[in-house]
Formats: structure tokens, sequence, C-alpha cells
């Protein structure tokens, strides 16, 4: 059955009125009893009979119709749902965060204070090849295999948070091999910023063997905020550190630090906010470098 012959048919039924029914439809009347006449012939069944001068429904013509009223309303709300589709699309931005987690949420909250109707979709999937931004580590470059628009690198400094109450707190920078022999608190082994501790720990002539582990950032954050032992923290990725029982140190050797990397991807369905933002979020990130101290 043609689309276009159930939708004649539909409208004729509305009706039971060839004539009004044809102007609606802005056809010619013979074309349109011709039509529903092809149709008919096509079920097999009358689906309208003469009722005086009008017409009315068949059995067969009413069940027909109960059936198209769920059917036709819903197409012809699909133009409409389309054109909302593809505004809410041009003003919603995807976003894969590997990393510095933290700075894209501030970046987030404060790009809506001027942009309130922005939607930010947050997703964290490495194997994930459908977002406009993503922001990672060098460890998961090259995971995303679509075209790359815009990219920016930047460096992230990974400091050592230490107990306010420890000798080294006062210290303004620290070696690492210096606490080697101290409790340290760590996300598992199984986190990929963990494998670049290790690396880091291995620079310094020892391995690390956390007293406390997990798979979890925010346990790791709370405990080491608790002054509950040492830990490695990422500038970007936690941010400023608001526990007054810890101090966070700058790590003098072995460099710590990782490259940050902010892509803006080639979608067909890109839209001008997702670029407007990735720019606000690199502002936002440099701002963040410029005062590092305060973090």
């Amino acid at each position: 059955m043609e689309l276009n012959k159930l939708r004649y048919f539909y409208i004729v039924a509305k009706y039971e009125h060839m004539t009004r029914a044809a102007e609606e439809m802005h056809i010619a009347q013979p074309a349109l009893t011709k039509t529903i006449k092809a149709l008919e012939d096509e079920l097999g069944v009358p689906l309208f009979m003469k009722k005086g001068r009008n017409i009315v429904l068949t059995p067969f013509g009413e069940y027909l119709k109960i059936k198209l009223d769920g059917i036709f309303p819903q197409l012809d709300r699909i133009p409409e749902e389309l054109k909302s589709l593809q505004t809410q699309k041009k003003h919603t931005v995807r976003l894969n965060v590997l990393a510095a987690s933290t700075a894209v949420t501030n970046a987030i909250i404060s790009y809506k204070k001027s942009h309130p109707h922005i939607i930010f979709e947050l997703i964290q999937n490495e194997a994930d090849a459908n977002c406009d931004i993503s922001v990672m580590t060098g460890n998961f470059m090259g995971k995303n295999t679509q075209v790359i628009r815009k990219q920016c690198e930047m460096e992230e400094k990974i400091y050592l948070a230490v107990p306010k109450h420890s000798p080294y707190a006062t210290l303004a920078s620290i070696e690492l091999s210096a606490v080697q022999n101290e409790e340290f608190v760590s996300l598992a082994g199984s986190r990929p910023f963990r494998s670049i501790c290790d690396t880091f720990c291995a620079l310094a002539g020892f391995r690390l063997k956390p007293s406390f582990e997990s798979d979890s950032p925010i346990a790791v954050q709370n405990i080491i905020g608790a002054g509950a032992g040492v830990g490695f923290w990422p500038e970007y990725s936690w941010g400023k550190i608001s526990a007054s029982d810890t101090v966070l140190l700058p790590i003098s050797s072995p460099v710590c630090a990782r490259k940050l990397t902010i892509t803006l991807y080639e979608n067909a369905a890109i839209s001008e906010v997702a670029e407007d933002f990735y720019h606000h979020l690199i502002r936002y990130l440099q701002r963040k470098r410029r005062n590092r101290g305060k973090i």
C-alpha cells in the first residue's frame, strides 16, 4: 500500500465527504475518487458506502481509520520534532573526559553562566568515537578515529600531597626519593594515572607500594585530604585541594608532569557552540596554569 493512498483515505474518512476532502488536499475530486477505488481494489474490501447523497465508512473502513489514527498524527509531528532535535543538537556539546575532570566541570559551570541554554553531555569512555570534544592524556591518544579539527596540548603538573603536620610541609619543593619510605595513598593499578605514578617512582629509584589504594579517585582524594599519607595530585584533573590538613608540593626531581590534550573533532553535525566551548576550555585551563600557585 502506498502511503499517499492511505493519507487520501484518512482525509476522506475524516470528512466522509469527497468534495471537502479534495478541497483540503487541493486535488480534483475525480482523481481522489479514483485513488480511493484503487485502494479498495488493492485491499479487496469496500471502505465507503453511499448513504443518501453522502458516504459513510464501512466496518472495514472504520477499522482502517482506527489503525491510521495512531500513525498519521505521529507522522505529521515528525517535521516539527526533527526541527526541534536539530535546534537541540546545535546547542549540545558532547564531551569525552578522560582527564582533568574537575577542571572541565568547573569550565562548564563558568560557561553556562553566560550560556544557560547550552546542554552538555559528559562521557568517560576511551573507546567512544562520537564526541565533539575530548580531554585526554598521552596514554589515550590514537584511540579515537574521528577526524581532528583542532587540537591543543598542555602540560599538567603532578604535585605531591603531604600531611600538614609532616616535616615536608614547610618545603618549597621536594625530591620524590625523599618520601620513598612514607605511606602512599594511590589509585589502584587498573587506573591509567597509577601507571604514570609508578613510572615517576621508578625514576626516583623505588617501587610504589601503597598503604591504601582504590579505584575511586574521590576516595583517594578524601584519604589524602585527611592527611593519612602522601600521594600524587594532578593539578587540573583533581583541582585545588580544599583540605586544611594537606599541603601540595612541587616535585623537583624527577620532573612529574603529563601531557593533557584537548581535541575538537570534525563531526558532520558539529555546532558552533562546540568550537566556542573548546576555546573557552583552553582559556580556562591557561588561567589555571597562570594561577597554579593557588591550586
